[in-house]
């Protein structure tokens, strides 16, 4: 394991964040344990790009001077596999918030979902959800959301190159997406259901890579802490 030195120096974390787990705390508790083994007062430790609560997979943390790449991994593609569910929507477009409406889904066969997911290949406009981190007039969407204030979101332009099926169980359609930065999984589950002519939201997700980054080679943060003793 690296000294530490090394973590001021600058190093590439490749964590495998738990579910319900915040990127944030992720980060802290990195911080927080490699500050007491090595009795550090003060190290930046930042992570590339984040995963919601509900999503596991792949997190790049950056310690020390290597902070200063974040901006570049955060640009680069993005490999994610998961679950939509056809049939309901929620307000956040995932597990976060209840189904508050149930669609029609008889008329949907296999070939209907394969052929759907064409509309989505390349750039496409697209809208965050509301219940996410972006900022408007100061507040987060998610601010805005939880007091039940409506406000305007802006479409944004994103890139997806690969949205691959990779089974479909009654309701439950299993995927592999690659994406651009600023993609929201989430609206994609929500536009891939309204294309079906029915709802749609996201019930599984897990990020698998950042670029040549793989979560194969990541490791848990219990795996990280241990390693760091």
């Amino acid at each position: 394991m690296f000294t530490k030195e090394d973590y001021q120096a600058g190093q590439v974390l490749l964590i495998d964040k738990p579910l319900t787990w915040t990127s944030f705390q992720a980060v802290n508790k990195l911080r927080w344990e490699i500050r007491q083994a090595f009795n550090i007062k003060k190290i930046k430790v930042g992570h590339a790009g984040t995963l919601d609560p509900l999503a596991t997979g792949l997190l790049i943390i950056c310690t020390g001077k290597m902070t200063k790449q974040i901006n570049t991994f955060q640009g680069q593609d993005k490999e994610y596999t998961g679950t939509f569910v056809i049939g309901s929507t929620t307000p956040s477009y995932d597990l976060e918030t209840e189904i508050d409406h149930t669609f029609p889904t008889e008329h949907i066969t296999e070939a209907l979902i394969h052929d759907t997911t064409k509309q989505f290949i390349g750039s496409i406009e697209q809208f965050p959800p509301i219940f996410s981190a972006i900022k408007k007039d100061g507040k987060r969407l998610y601010e805005f959301a939880r007091a039940g204030e409506k406000v305007d979101i802006k479409s944004r332009t994103v890139s997806i190159s690969v949205f691959e099926i990779t089974k479909i169980e009654g309701n439950n359609i299993n995927f592999r997406v690659v994406c651009s930065k600023g993609t929201y999984i989430r609206s994609l589950a929500h536009d891939f259901g309204k294309s079906l002519q029915s709802g749609g939201h996201l019930s599984v997700l897990r990020r698998t890579k950042i670029g040549d980054f793989h979560v194969d080679n990541a490791m848990s943060p219990e795996d990280f802490i241990a390693k760091l003793a």
